[in-house]
């Protein structure tokens, strides 16, 4: 069993104020891994502190100099390689398969800021002024535990690249993944204070950041009910804010797809990162006349999605990160049931050998209204709704029947017919005939999937305070 007893505050390991510690769980036998000490108010107040202390030297560094820090974090990360993808299987229960690919993203993340270094300009001219694009003092970056080092290379990378410096609150839940990570940033040789990482609960160092006037702007990735919190928090001391927030994503194929590649694209769309995903593709939109073909299909599909052992890269679908949220997909099973809708495949309880675990069966409902809760609400599991509709219209409405806007998905043989619909739907992002990443094309949501975008130029503008200096003559 492994105990974590150290954050990080001005480039040092430090023993927190804190007192209370916090068990780690195996998702996968539910067995106790170790615990971690939780940081307090006063360790979230030293590490602000310490990032406004090297905000002042850090904000005028050149972009040469901060694609240097970037590539000596990205050099660190690439020589633990290994140690990353078997932490987040062990720790989180993530496949092996969406650990590799969150791995990736993280080096990625580094590639397009030094990318965004390489062609931006902090110098603008906007009518006969001259505009300046300013770091915009300290961020505090608060992120879930579904992907948990993958965002902190995201958003810090974009923040280091604006000259910004960072207090970080990861989930207490992903203690040794962030242990690996801080590893790799002491490693990197950072100048004291550009980072500061406080492990900790969301109502303790969470909410310190978001009142704290020190802090500049929070970048939080989370749930919609949480980001709201952060956001009426914020506001007393007007904090600027991203707010990745939740999903319910539609994915809507058209009559004239090839469903036997389509239906499979659906099925890694809903239940990736094993349905805890924001931008799970969690209604299955499709033409009332192909219902029967759909079924067979999706019966056909599923068993390929294989749940078990995470570590085994054959596995799919892995288990829910926590008892609690294994909980919360089993009253949402027993909801769709209880609405009406119908069970095509899996159901309650857990899969034959895998009762020691949070495993969930992958459950798709068939006979789904858009009114139901289970096609309303993220549910954060692998279940899938399918629904059925008459016209394109009838889609296009029922797609953006929704409170939330993060990501959608568009399946067609007819690629100007698929961009049509997509441009038609009110998300950030919307994926036609595939799922791909793109980290020079801005993310985040409409409506309460969030506020402003990450990833690009508009991701990097969000790190940045325009200063126009207008000279009369």
């Amino acid at each position: 069993m492994k105990t974590i007893d150290k954050i990080y505050i001005n480039g040092e390991f430090v023993t927190p104020k804190g007192t209370e510690y916090f068990d780690l769980i195996s998702p996968v036998t539910n067995e106790k891994l170790g615990k971690v000490l939780l940081g307090n108010t006063e360790d979230t107040q030293n590490a602000i502190e310490a990032a406004k202390n090297a905000f002042k030297t850090f904000s005028k560094t050149t972009p040469s100099e901060r694609i240097q820090y970037l590539e000596k974090i990205k050099s660190s990360v690439e020589k633990r390689k290994d140690d990353f993808i078997n932490i987040m299987t062990e720790e989180y229960g993530g496949t092996f398969q969406f650990a590799s690919v969150s791995y990736d993203y993280m080096l990625k993340s580094f590639d397009s800021a030094i990318n965004l270094l390489n062609s931006y300009s902090f110098i603008k001219t906007m009518g006969e002024s001259e505009v300046q694009m300013t770091p915009i003092g300290v961020v505090g970056i608060i992120i879930p535990w579904n992907s948990s080092n993958a965002f902190i290379c995201s958003k810090l990378s974009t923040a280091i690249a604006a000259g910004c410096t960072t207090v970080i609150k990861p989930s207490e839940m992903s203690a040794q993944q962030t242990q690996l990570m801080i590893e790799c940033l002491h490693d990197a040789q950072l100048p004291k204070g550009i980072v500061n990482i406080v492990n900790g609960l969301g109502e303790i160092v969470g909410a310190e950041i978001s009142r704290n006037p020190d802090i500049s702007k929070i970048s939080f990735t989370g749930s919609t009910n949480v980001g709201k919190i952060i956001a009426k928090e914020a506001i007393n001391t007007m904090k600027r804010v991203t707010l990745e927030l939740g999903g319910k994503s539609p994915n809507i194929i058209l009559d004239d797809a090839d469903f036997s590649k389509a239906i499979p694209l659906a099925i890694g769309a809903a239940f990736m990162n094993s349905g805890q995903a924001c931008i799970a593709g969690t209604r299955l939109l499709i033409p009332e006349n192909k219902l029967d073909e759909v079924k067979s299909l999706i019966k056909e599909t599923i068993p390929n999605f294989i749940v078990g052992d995470p570590k085994n890269p054959n596995t799919a679908v892995g288990p829910m990160v926590s008892e609690k949220q294994f909980n919360r997909v089993q009253d949402y099973i027993q909801t769709g049931i209880n609405e009406g809708a119908e069970i095509l495949i899996g159901g309650l309880g857990k899969p034959e050998g895998l009762e020691s675990g949070n495993f969930v069966k992958p459950t798709v409902f068939i006979n789904v209204n858009n009114q139901m809760r289970i096609a309303r609400e993220e549910i954060f599991g692998p279940v899938l709704s399918v629904i059925t509709y008459k016209t394109e219209e009838e889609a296009i409405e029922t797609a953006n029947d929704t409170t939330y806007g993060l990501q959608a998905y568009v399946s067609s043989s007819d690629s100007k017919r698929a961009h049509n619909i997509a441009s038609q739907i009110n998300a950030g992002r919307v994926q036609i005939n595939g799922i791909g990443h793109d980290p020079m094309a801005p993310f985040g949501g409409f409506k309460q999937s969030g506020i402003g975008r990450e990833f690009g130029t508009l991701g990097l503008e969000a790190y940045l305070e325009p200063r126009a200096l207008i000279q009369p003559k």
